[in-house]
């Protein structure tokens, strides 16, 4: 656990000594205010200090973990004996910066939290200095057992601090740890079940093509039948309000196997595989046109749906059926909040514009909107309001991927007029020169 705390500081560790290095010098502007005269002494003190924390910061990036512990004690040690030059020579035990000399120790547990020697280095370096004072007649006994308490109490202090920062520092790295892997676990889970998702939506599309080729086999027949009782009705007389009802029932009958013809034509071009096409210039209003017709099926139920894309918007790079996929699935949506709201007059619009260099297209629907708790987590993977038969949470979630992945953005807000508003924005296609 040291190891790993000494490896994630050595870079704030490195700064906080240049910092400190380019600030000493600069610090003698207080002796103007602090003495009655500058000393050169005190100033090269502070030069010598600030070269040495250089000198400091140059070795711990280039050590090793060993080396780098054994730098943050000599720092320890080296700073105080700085520090006690500095008292030295503005004054002695009549410099005002000696009251900080007994909090030495605790002041390095502070810079370097990460090391509890250096505070130690510190207490032991000042009660040396202490002592050495002490022996050459400049103290009393009495006076160096209470300067040696003071740095012995801060030098304790320091060691509680530096200790508590290495146990927070490794409950956080711990909970670091934990938050890594369990993102690490939802991403798997995610991609499993996008992959069980991909393999069922696999196997549905080829169960979708085989039961279209089996509905084309027996149309073919009803239309060349209805062709055939058509020509054979019409030639014989009729009366002329009897004509014109059949003349309807036939257009209607005609209208209705076009739609089904249409709707199985959607459908085979959507189930083909999508990893298979590959990213093209595409105009967005064809995209949008064949994701509405496929959502108009569910959509007719709950509301009217309204398209406004205008086809001389710019083309964009990307692939269509995955587009037509993310605009599919906020259409659905949009149903699905309008029918669990039992909006009276359910109303869904697509509508396509350019901003700046990037073609924008809005998905927005007249519903209850979202829940101001919910829209922070709406692209959340696996976070959803719908029931376990409707959602599975991975849908916006998977929008947002695809169409980030093409440069676009997908975003999310309530209307101030009430009501649901996705946004999709993508670059304008710039074809390549030459």
């Amino acid at each position: 656990m040291r190891s790993s705390i000494l490896s994630g500081v050595r870079t704030s560790t490195g700064r906080r000594a240049l910092l400190f290095a380019a600030v000493l010098p600069p610090l003698t502007l207080l002796d103007v205010f602090a003495l009655p005269s500058l000393s050169l002494g005190a100033f090269l003190t502070r030069v010598a200090w600030g070269l040495g924390l250089v000198v400091f910061t140059l070795l711990f990036e280039r050590g090793s973990e060993t080396q780098r512990r054994l730098l943050l004690l000599c720092n320890g040690a080296i700073g105080s004996l700085f520090y006690l030059a500095l008292v030295y020579f503005t004054g002695e035990l009549a410099s005002p910066y000696v009251l900080l000399v007994p909090t030495l120790p605790l002041l390095a547990a502070f810079v370097y939290p990460e090391e509890s020697g250096s505070a130690v280095a510190s207490g032991v370096a000042c009660t040396l200095a202490i002592v050495a004072y002490m022996w050459m007649g400049k103290g009393s006994v009495e006076q160096a057992a209470g300067w040696a308490g003071m740095v012995g109490t801060a030098t304790f202090f320091g060691l509680v601090g530096s200790g508590q920062f290495r146990k927070t520092a490794a409950a956080l790295n711990e909970v670091r740890v934990e938050r890594a892997r369990r993102e690490a676990l939802e991403k798997l889970a995610m991609a499993e079940l996008q992959r069980a998702q991909s393999e069922r939506l696999a196997t549905v599309g080829r169960l979708a093509a085989s039961v279209m080729h089996e509905i084309n086999n027996p149309l073919a027949f009803v239309r060349a039948n209805l062709h055939f009782i058509q020509g054979e009705v019409f030639t014989q007389p009729l009366a002329p309000g009897l004509r014109q009802e059949l003349e309807e029932a036939f257009s209607e009958t005609h209208s209705g196997m076009e739609r089904i013809q249409q709707i199985i034509l959607d459908l085979k071009g959507f189930s083909h595989s999508m990893d298979a096409e590959e990213a093209r210039e595409c105009s967005l209003a064809e995209v949008v046109e064949d994701a509405a017709r496929l959502a108009s099926i569910r959509l007719k139920s709950v509301g009217e749906l309204k398209v406004e894309v205008p086809s001389a918007l710019p083309k964009v790079f990307i692939t269509p059926r995955r587009l037509a996929q993310v605009l599919l699935n906020l259409l659905v949506n949009a149903g699905d909040s309008l029918e669990d709201a039992r909006v009276p007059r359910g109303e869904i619009r697509v509508h396509g514009e350019v901003r700046g260099q990037r073609v924008v297209l809005v998905v927005e629907d007249n519903g209850p909107g979202f829940p101001p708790e919910v829209l922070p987590r709406l692209f959340e993977a696996f976070f959803t309001t719908k029931g376990p038969e409707k959602g599975t949470g991975l849908g916006l979630s998977i929008s947002r991927e695809l169409v980030e992945r093409f440069g676009g953005s997908l975003v999310a807000e309530n209307r101030q007029e009430g009501g649901a508003r996705l946004r999709i924005e993508l670059p304008i296609y710039a074809p390549p020169a030459g």
